[in-house]
């Protein structure tokens, strides 16, 4: 319950300074806390992270802007702290500060840091890996235990931060792992999952026993424990979480943080509330918590200092951990407003960071729906990009009906929300949108505002979904399918999103939602490079193959519209072709027809065109051309499940 000195949280003072948490300034060291309406605040100083070896108590002064403060000329890197506020007479519970930057083992207390001493070894010198244009941007996204916590990843840190760096791993039948492996397949970015300190895994405890993908925030400024070395030491986790940027930015890959600000894991018993209560969460008319996030609680980011926090964090994240990009879960939980503050910020840091979001909620909120930072609104956010589900659920069914197939597994009625896929959820006059599965009309400005994808951590894996979809497929005709599913992402305009692992046909044994499931579930097993190399070689070939063509990149709705042509002379359902005019955009390739066949038996398709060399036929890709023969006079024989590319 909190005191009544302000009616209403928009009348609460709002603090302008930059400085909020504990700074460590000129061997001085300063703490500075916004609770307006307590009426005492104490500070306490430990030795340790952990236990009760308490160094001093101190009763804060309440300063400008309903702030707190204490200050004293010791540098006090490496002390342990936390915050305790009273309200109506009755002191709340002891929490670390929201804005820590480091904390101890399982996030109860935050650390004071002297950000100089994190560095790991020619920091300075960390550059980050050239992006020419945001449409060149491929995104890979991965779990920092599951590319090494199995045997067969060679890699020696199981489920550390470091581990995702280490160099020259191999698998038992000696293919590359880890770091190698992801630089080899030749994606730009990677999509680490949440790596901030989080809730759900005791640190103390046997790591190798416990796991969750990260979703319940505690601490967001700090690395989580779990993931260090030694997760009782504050300093550790913020220098290893570094050397893992920075051995992906010497690899010639960017780093981008999945980030979760729109709910904490604990509620009424997080941080925020016990420090301001109730003023970072949404609330009904009645006052009952709100709770789009289906956690529990969801914040309030149209709140002035719940926004100044967000903005501020990721500010942090940038510029101290040199990272590239961020993408927000259930973004359409935040207000428009603040995401567009958030990316002015952060273009403003370095032009070349990403941003991008899930545009949907998981349940209402009292946020009035024209504020929310949802799909449909992504032309008033131009500087982010969202999730295209429409391309998704068409490619290969619905995400919640297991059964249901999709283009590639050969459903009719899904042609539609492939092409809007294709032309990057831009307006394009070749797409019926009266037939597209979820949006009636284009909701992006430019193809850099569409993630297109069609696996992720979320659900089940691809190759598991189509497993559930086509119970009586081969393996053959699974893995056929599964390799048009990502040629339909990778050649299409926008942003392509992979799930790790995918290239080699990763699963997860049936489990849908693995989120809190064993390694043994959630683990990359490596052997599947070696049982399943000739998807890898297509991926590797694929992903290659949208870097080398510009045609694959459009950067502007013009060319796409101007250059792309979606063929009307099809005959058949489960089958889209198309022409992209490749000389028109610099491409050395003049001209490009591409055919994705979803049925499950062969087709023919007119083709009269002279000078044309195969260069995919749905199991190989050679950009230097195909032996193989497709032709039956004038016309091609595309393969089930399949997809022929043919260059001029």
């Amino acid at each position: 319950m909190r005191e009544v000195k302000y009616q209403l949280f928009s009348d609460y003072p709002v603090y302008e300074g930059n400085d909020l948490g504990a700074i460590v300034n000129s061997g001085k060291t300063c703490f500075k806390l916004w609770a307006p309406e307590a009426k005492e605040v104490k500070l306490r100083l430990y030795k340790t992270g952990d236990g009760d070896k308490l160094i001093q108590t101190v009763s804060m002064v309440a300063s400008e802007q309903g702030t707190w403060s204490y200050h004293t000329n010791e540098n006090l890197h490496g002390v342990y702290y936390t915050y305790q506020t009273l309200y109506n007479d009755q002191w709340n519970d002891e929490v670390a500060d929201i804005y820590a930057r480091t904390s101890g083992v399982n996030g109860h207390r935050g650390m004071v840091v002297d950000l100089n001493k994190t560095n790991p070894k020619n920091w300075e010198d960390d550059q980050k890996p050239a992006l020419n244009n945001i449409n060149d941007i491929i995104l890979y996204e991965l779990h920092v235990r599951d590319i090494s916590s199995h045997n067969s990843s060679g890699i020696t840190d199981k489920g550390k931060f470091t581990g995702l760096v280490e160099e020259g791993t191999k698998s038992p039948d000696g293919l590359f792992t880890g770091l190698d492996h992801i630089k080899d397949l030749g994606v730009t970015h990677v999509h680490i999952l949440p790596a901030f300190d989080f809730h759900s895994v005791d640190e103390a405890g046997d790591l190798d026993s416990q796991f969750n993908w990260g979703y319940d925030p505690v601490n967001y400024n700090a690395p989580e424990g779990s993931y260090a070395s030694d997760p009782y030491n504050g300093e550790v986790r913020i220098q290893e979480f570094k050397q893992m940027v920075q051995g992906f930015h010497k690899a010639g890959i960017r780093v981008i943080m999945d980030v979760v600000y729109n709910h904490t894991g604990p509620g009424e018993n997080s941080t925020f509330n016990q420090l301001v209560p109730d003023y970072y969460y949404r609330q009904w008319e009645d006052g009952k918590w709100s709770n789009a996030s289906a956690c529990g609680n969801e914040t309030a980011s149209d709140r002035a200092m719940m926004r100044k926090f967000m903005i501020e964090s990721v500010a942090y994240w940038a510029n101290e951990y040199h990272i590239d990009g961020f993408r927000f879960d259930l973004m359409g939980i935040h207000d428009i407003e603040t995401m567009n503050q958030i990316t002015d910020t952060l273009k403003a840091i370095d032009p070349s960071i990403f941003i991008y979001g899930e545009g949907w909620t998981a349940a209402d909120s009292p946020l009035k729906e024209k504020d929310r930072a949802l799909k449909a609104h992504a032309k008033q956010m131009p500087d982010l990009a969202v999730f295209s589900d429409d391309m998704r659920d068409a490619i290969k069914g619905h995400w919640s009906d297991y059964k249901q197939k999709g283009f590639v597994s050969g459903k009719k009625g899904f042609e539609e929300s492939v092409k809007y896929g294709i032309v990057g959820s831009v307006q394009h006059p070749d797409i019926d949108y009266s037939k597209v599965n979820y949006s009636k009309e284009p909701w992006a400005n430019t193809p850099s505002q569409t993630i297109n994808y069609v696996s992720c951590h979320d659900n089940h894996t691809l190759y598991d979904k189509l497993h559930e979809s086509n119970p009586n497929a081969t393996e053959e005709q699974i893995m056929a399918m599964h390799r048009l599913a990502n040629t339909i992402v990778l050649t299409s305009q926008g942003i392509p999103f992979l799930h790790a692992g995918v290239e080699f046909g990763r699963t997860k044994f049936g489990v849908e939602n693995s989120y809190n499931a064993p390694d043994s579930i959630n683990q990359i097993r490596w052997g599947l490079k070696a049982i399943n190399h000739s998807q890898y070689v297509y991926y590797r070939n694929l992903i290659q193959m949208r870097k080398n063509h510009p045609a694959f990149r459009m950067s502007s709705t013009k060319d796409i519209q101007d250059y792309i042509k979606i063929r009307n002379d099809i005959k058949y359902d489960n089958v889209i072709a198309y022409n992209i005019a490749g000389a028109q955009l610099g491409d050395e390739w003049e001209d490009i027809f591409i055919v994705f066949n979803g049925k499950n038996k062969s087709v023919t398709y007119p083709f009269n065109g002279d000078g044309y060399k195969l260069i995919c036929d749905g199991r190989e890709i050679d950009e230097d051309g195909l032996s193989i023969d497709i032709t039956k006079g004038k016309k091609i024989i595309v393969p089930p499940h399949s997809a022929i590319i043919m260059v001029k």
